[in-house]
């Protein structure tokens, strides 16, 4: 006989579950948890779901989460604007900056190309980059080195040509583990694989 909860109990389980890693068990013990918890928790951690959703939107530079807006990467004016990294997701940039070896800016597309589940060139956000590229001097392709990862890479690296011949396009090394994701490369691992990015 399968467990039954009240509605309101059923439905922040179901909520909970859309997260992504939380399963039917974490997502009981998460609602069971905020139950427990005194109003002012549970208030707080509504609120802050709240501010989240209306003061957060993306950077009309790069395409990172920022309340600012342009972020304070593209705003910053001790970083190098002409040299660009491009990420997959906003997470991969703090994967970047824990190197504490690059100083440039970024553009995160949000994805990568994935014909298989419908992803193209036109569900990416590419639009606001392809501007940028007049005064870069350098593209930094730090994708992931999967499949997918590889090819949007390589699509990029093929349009930034026809775009841009003389821009200096590199992909980051293999430091970061083939078919893994640089969400979760460790400070090492990404340090030698910015430095041993190569050209394309």
């Amino acid at each position: 006989m399968s467990t039954r909860f009240a509605e309101p109990m059923a439905r922040l389980i179901d909520e909970l579950r859309k997260l992504p890693g939380v399963g039917t068990k974490t997502a009981q013990r998460y609602a069971f948890h905020i139950l427990r918890s005194s109003d002012v928790d549970a208030a707080a951690l509504s609120a802050s779901i709240l501010s989240l959703r209306q003061h957060l939107h993306l950077c009309s530079l790069c395409n990172n989460i920022t309340d600012v807006d342009p972020c304070t990467y593209c705003s910053n004016p001790t970083r190098n604007q002409h040299v660009i990294c491009v990420v997959e997701e906003p997470t991969n940039i703090a994967s970047v900056e824990k190197t504490r070896s690059y100083n440039g800016v970024y553009h995160v597309l949000h994805g990568t190309l994935s014909p298989v589940n419908g992803v193209g060139p036109e569900q990416l956000r590419l639009n606001n980059l392809w501007p940028r590229l007049q005064n870069a001097e350098e593209l930094i392709l730090a994708d992931s080195p999967t499949v997918e990862g590889e090819a949007t890479a390589r699509y990029l690296a093929d349009e930034v040509h026809k775009l841009n011949p003389a821009l200096k396009v590199t992909r980051i090394a293999t430091g970061v583990p083939a078919g893994s994701d640089i969400e979760y490369a460790d400070e090492v691992t990404m340090t030698r694989a910015m430095e041993g990015r190569r050209p394309l």
